[in-house]
């Protein structure tokens, strides 16, 4: 057995390989951001105009052998039990806590219900397994109910799983390819109620923007009174603006599509860097910018052999044969260089500087961290 304390992410090849990619991305995005400025329906959308979340329980039926054991899991045998009962048909006690469904499994129907979706319209469905169900290929999701936050039943879902894995076993051995007990159907549920949205409710209507920034809101209630005339729009904080919309159902739609498709004046966004912690995956936009600082990162690693040894008795002796573990551990430390890194204004310099370091990204994870609390690092730190 082998263990090492800062086993690497990426090869030396791979990681000046990553970093050259992601400054071709950031300015690439910067260019085409500068010749096609942003619309309004990019960064902020109508308040209250949302998509809901709906989920229920189901039994998928028709599988060849792979649903749950039901012996260990009780709410599928419950569920097929209600079921039949919903039918007219009524099991004995004895029979039903009896029942041995190998080809139904119990899941979990979730959807999402569109804003402004009426009944009768189709929407998508997933289907995951809850039980120690093998596989859903092949399986039927029989009529299941889909309700809201408040209890309230919006859509009812069925149809056969559309399962994108594949798999197979035999004598203990087992093959499978992607995911076997998490499946879809596509336009599986049908709309049963609908939900209202306040966009013809009362004289004005709130935009809210995807991110808080105060130079976006002021630039969209700009455009909007550019276009719209002064007094139709007002910025309320960093993140809400007002507008004055028309009262006749039409004309508001109308004003909705001329109003999203205005363009924005581009702006520099404010510098921050993203860190995966789980995968350390790092991600700089253009506006990072790094002040002069001096950097050592020692490596240490810590590498652990295991050597099994075995200890046969005499052939008399009537003891018996005995397997041992010889463990050696071994700790080393390299010693950190003291590197000197110079200012650095744009993106490409800061790449260039980092790269510098020859670290792994996990060692920049705490090294970013690091340059950030002496405040050489100008931006702001965004752990995911």
């Amino acid at each position: 057995m082998h263990a090492s304390a800062n086993t690497p992410f990426l090869s030396a090849i791979s990681f000046h390989t990553a970093w050259r990619l992601l400054a071709l991305v950031c300015f690439s995005t910067l260019i085409l951001g500068s010749a096609q400025a942003a619309r309004i329906k990019e960064v902020a959308s109508v308040e209250g105009v949302r998509t809901n979340q709906l989920t229920g329980f189901g039994l998928v039926v028709g599988l060849d052998g792979t649903g749950d054991q039901t012996t260990q899991m009780p709410y599928t045998s419950q569920g097929i039990t209600n079921y039949l009962q919903q039918l007219g048909i009524t099991l004995p006690i004895a029979s039903a806590s009896q029942l041995q469904l190998k080809n139904v499994a119990a899941v979990l129907v979730t959807a999402q219900l569109p804003a402004f979706a009426r009944p009768g319209q189709a929407i998508d469905v997933n289907v995951s397994s809850v039980g120690n169900s093998k596989s859903l290929k092949g399986g039927m999701l029989i009529t299941t109910p889909l309700k809201g936050a408040d209890g309230e039943i919006y859509a009812l879902a069925q149809g056969n799983l559309v399962v994108a894995g594949a798999g197979a076993s035999a004598g203990g051995s087992k093959v499978q390819v992607n995911h076997l007990s998490a499946g879809r159907i596509p336009n599986g549920a049908q709309v049963e109620r609908s939900v209202a949205t306040p966009l013809q409710q009362g004289d004005n209507l709130i935009l809210g923007l995807e991110a808080s920034d105060f130079q976006t809101a002021r630039k969209v209630a700009q455009a909007i009174n550019n276009r719209f005339g002064a007094g139709t729009a007002q910025a309320l904080d960093g993140r809400t603006i007002k507008v004055q919309a028309p009262m006749v159902p039409d004309d508001r739609v109308n004003f909705m599509a001329e109003l999203e498709e205005l363009p924005l004046e581009s702006s520099i966004p404010s510098a921050k860097v993203v860190i995966n912690s789980r995968t350390g995956s790092i991600v700089l936009n253009q506006s990072v910018t790094l002040g002069p600082c001096a950097i050592a990162h020692g490596n240490l690693s810590i590498s652990i052999s295991s050597t099994p040894n075995v200890s046969q008795p005499n052939a008399l002796s009537g003891g018996q044969t005995t397997v041992t573990e010889k463990t050696d551990i071994q700790i080393k430390s390299e010693p950190g260089m003291l590197i000197q890194l110079p200012p650095a204004p744009l993106l490409a310099d800061v790449v260039r500087a980092l790269n510098s370091l020859g670290a792994t990204p996990q060692d920049l994870l705490a090294i970013l961290q690091a340059i950030k609390a002496a405040g050489a690092l100008n931006a702001e730190l965004e752990v995911i």
